[in-house]
């Protein structure tokens, strides 16, 4: 097991990647977290859980150990904003989704700090990545990947209202097939008694961008889950096993559609 991330190999066409589940923080950083930091309340919690069914299915599963406040993996190396115009955190964060301070005194890490931490987590982890792909692509001619995350029903700083349930990202229909984007769309919209968007508030982080190129063979697709669905939103964020027993075999079928999907 890598220290950065868990790798599981499969035998199909399809990468599950997990990359804000992570609990992990360096001591040195740690020491500098407000105690609300120190809770990692934006922790996409139990999402390695969750999809814990995949492996079985035949998916090659990526989980990243470290939290996205060392560094946030689904976002590019140079801080480039995916959402100009709109709220959101960067490559190295420095406050969470309600706008509390992560480090002490408002000290944030300097350049070098962040440069240090993405030659440290952030592009072994991407190279892993790329190379988990670049082995799906040459063995089954294609590969999907699945960028799987959770956020809380409603984070007013963010974005107004309620969240969906299932929030389907594809770049705006740039990261896959369009045929595989109607797919999974629609068995995410049949799942009854759950909400559904496509490209609404989430259309795709760095991850879905950046590795998303169906001309290519590689198809793209994130899912931004409601945390509602699965879990209590309140510290310490228990899993609800009652509910995600209700949501996991929508999940599958979601899956089982990109398992079976072929260009």
């Amino acid at each position: 097991m890598h220290d950065l991330f868990t790798l599981h190999r499969g035998r199909a066409p399809l990468l599950i990647n997990v990359p804000h589940a992570g609990t992990r923080v360096t001591d040195d950083i740690a020491a500098r977290f407000t105690d609300k930091a120190k809770a990692l309340p934006d922790t996409d919690w139990h999402v390695d859980t969750l999809y814990d069914f995949a492996a079985s299915l035949g998916a090659s599963v990526m989980i990243a150990h470290y939290s996205r406040y060392v560094i946030d993996l689904n976002r590019p190396s140079d801080n480039q904003d995916l959402y100009p115009g709109q709220e959101t955190t960067g490559l190295v964060p420095v406050d969470t989704f309600d706008g509390d301070h992560i480090y002490e005194q408002d000290i944030d890490p300097d350049v070098a700090e962040i440069m240090g931490r993405v030659d440290g987590f952030w592009t072994p982890y991407h190279s892993a990545l790329q190379a988990e792909l670049d082995r799906i692509k040459d063995e089954h001619g294609h590969a999907v990947l699945w960028d799987a995350h959770s956020i809380a029903s409603t984070v007013p700083r963010l974005f107004e209202g309620r969240l969906p349930d299932f929030n389907i990202g594809t770049n705006g229909g740039e990261s896959c097939d369009p045929t595989l984007e109607s797919a999974v769309a629609s068995a995410a919209a049949a799942a009854d008694g759950y909400t559904s968007i496509v490209n609404g508030r989430f259309k795709g982080g760095h991850i879905t961008r950046h590795y998303g190129d169906p001309e290519n063979g590689v198809h793209a697709v994130q899912l931004e889950q409601s945390q509602a669905t699965y879990m209590e939103e309140i510290p310490p964020w228990p899993y609800r096993i009652d509910l995600a027993n209700k949501v996991r075999p929508h999940l599958q079928t979601m899956i089982e559609t990109c398992l079976n999907w072929r260009p």
